[in-house]
């Protein structure tokens, strides 16, 4: 009978502790980050910075996702499932700035919140945008870093990303800015084009460049995809030497091209620290910590603090440029 009861209470014991433990798990605050597009080595390494966060923080849970390719329908459509999942938070970054606010605005609403980062969403569709860096200082990073490998004078293009893309618009806006200046007066931007960041067709895109500008001296491509598309265009048209490839790209995918001399430099902030602060800039707006109006400071970790603009736009860091001195070193990293 003693035994019995022994293995009443050990049961009871078992149960509740078992409750206790599912009752955590419930409770975990569910932060979903949408990214462009799925096998993107740059969202992979935000989604690395978001489990840190979520880590760190400890109560909360990251649901990654994203569309095959980079389109504002795949988004909408992931975010449409978001809302009945009832995920407290969506950190995303934007195919399309205009395109996805309904959903957005629907999502807050329901009382989600939504923060957009690297590729923003119009202003009425989130509560906070996080920029990597300022739009000024990567257009005008990435036309220095052609210039230099170019002797300051030639016909250059670009590569983007998908044309409705905010980030990419901004930056080749800014870029355009700083070529008008008398520094840059002997370089001429002759296309831009779009590789809607997937692989193949921004080879396509880039072979097109090559074939159709003779006297091309550099492709600028501001998109990860893009950068190494590029580079290896350069490579199989035998153009190496002759045309150089330069913009934002991943240490991983760009040391190759770095040590086949088709890239000279290139620039990136570090998109773990980036996938870090806007998981932690998302909790805290979930907890009331933040409410992105215009002067706030919002702590985001090891980063610091984000101080929110005019506009609820705050930038994390200036971009960070990478050569044949320091790209084997971060390749391993990111």
């Amino acid at each position: 009978m003693k035994m019995n009861k022994m293995m009443v209470a050990l049961l009871s014991t078992c149960m509740m502790a078992c409750l206790a433990t599912g009752a955590q798990a419930a409770e975990k605050m569910k932060i979903a980050m949408v990214v462009k597009n799925l096998g993107n080595g740059f969202f992979d390494a935000a989604h690395e910075g978001a489990n840190e966060a979520a880590k760190q923080l400890g109560d909360v849970e990251i649901i990654y996702t994203g569309p095959t390719t980079a389109t504002a329908e795949g988004q909408i459509e992931i975010i449409s499932s978001l809302i009945s999942q009832k995920v407290k938070a969506i950190v995303i970054s934007a195919n399309d700035a205009n395109a996805l606010v309904p959903i957005t605005k629907k999502a807050m609403q329901r009382g989600i919140k939504v923060i957009s980062f690297d590729s923003g969403i119009a202003r009425d569709g989130r509560l906070l945008q996080l920029n990597p860096s300022s739009p000024a200082l990567i257009g005008q990073k990435q036309i220095e870093m052609a210039s230099d490998a170019i002797g300051g004078a030639g016909e250059i293009a670009i590569l983007s990303a998908t044309a409705q893309a905010t980030n990419q618009n901004i930056w080749i806006a800014e870029m355009k800015k700083t070529l008008a200046q008398p520094a840059y007066s002997k370089i001429k931007l002759v296309s831009t084009v779009y590789g809607d960041d997937q692989s193949d067709k921004s080879y396509r895109e880039a072979i097109g460049l090559l074939r159709s500008n003779p006297n091309l001296k550099a492709i600028i491509a501001p998109t990860t995809v893009g950068i190494n598309a590029a580079g290896k265009a350069v490579v199989d048209e035998k153009l190496v030497g002759k045309v150089y490839v330069t913009g934002l790209g991943l240490p991983s995918e760009m040391a190759g091209h770095v040590k086949s001399g088709a890239v000279k430099s290139f620039a990136i902030w570090n998109p773990i620290d980036l996938g870090y602060a806007a998981t932690y800039a998302a909790h805290q707006f979930v907890t009331g910590k933040a409410t992105g109006k215009a002067g706030e400071s919002i702590a985001v970790g090891r980063m610091g603090k984000l101080t929110v603009d005019a506009v609820g736009e705050a930038a994390l860091a200036p971009p960070f440029t990478y050569d044949k001195d320091n790209v084997e070193k971060f390749s391993k990293i990111f």
